[in-house]
């Protein structure tokens, strides 16, 4: 069984996870949450440190509150300045969180420098068409709140189609994954335009219908 220093988790309770509160509903304490239960999952395919898995996890999306476009890079910044996990962290292994972090983003043109690059990677990617959808979505309002339903669909399906249709720029890294045949089921989706305006339609309503609640 995979455990955590009690001491770090309690920090990362504390200190990190809270920031995500307070970022786009795209990337908010359940997106967190579920990267760091995948990367602990995948990382039981590996002799990896199970501390630095649960911390790189935590931190590598605290950068979106900084700027969105290069939230990787600065999640390898926070992560490199936090003082704090050199209580638990030698200078090597934060230097290779802080990579890891790094390159974790899908449109990064190179590989994961790591397998812990690799573990987060694979884990922020997991691939669930209606999660996908629900966050595509989410993502356009908060980036382009004035756009009309039309407009945020049409870029919610261009995104889809660019980064996880055939060819498109997501990639995966850990062969013991279930992404790839989920990544398959998406590309299904994504061919048939029809069945993914439809889907893309039911999403936008129940989430309005949620947010309108709130």
């Amino acid at each position: 069984m995979m455990t955590i220093t009690p001491t770090l988790r309690s920090y990362i309770e504390t200190r990190i996870l809270p920031l995500y509160n307070s970022f786009d509903r795209a990337h908010q304490r359940n997106h967190v949450d579920t990267v760091i239960e995948q990367s602990l999952l995948l990382a039981r395919h590996y002799d990896v440190n199970t501390d630095m898995v649960y911390t790189i996890a935590a931190y590598h999306d605290t950068g979106i509150g900084t700027d969105r476009s290069t939230h990787h890079l600065v999640a390898g910044r926070i992560i490199r300045q936090d003082n704090e996990l050199r209580r638990w962290f030698d200078e090597e292994q934060i230097e290779l969180m802080a990579q890891a972090a790094e390159d974790h983003r899908a449109s990064n043109k190179h590989e994961p420098r790591s397998i812990y690059g690799k573990i987060v990677a694979e884990a922020d990617r997991l691939i669930d068409p209606h999660t996908i959808i629900e966050r595509t979505i989410l993502y356009g309002w908060a980036h382009y709140p004035d756009r009309d339903k039309k407009a945020q669909l049409e870029r919610a399906a261009n995104h889809l189609k660019e980064k996880y249709g055939d060819g498109g720029y997501l990639k995966l890294w850990i062969p013991q994954s279930p992404n790839q045949q989920r990544l398959t089921e998406l590309q299904n989706i994504i061919k048939d335009k029809e069945h993914l305006q439809q889907l893309l339609e039911q999403t936008y309503q129940l989430l309005s219908t949620s947010h309108s609640t709130q």
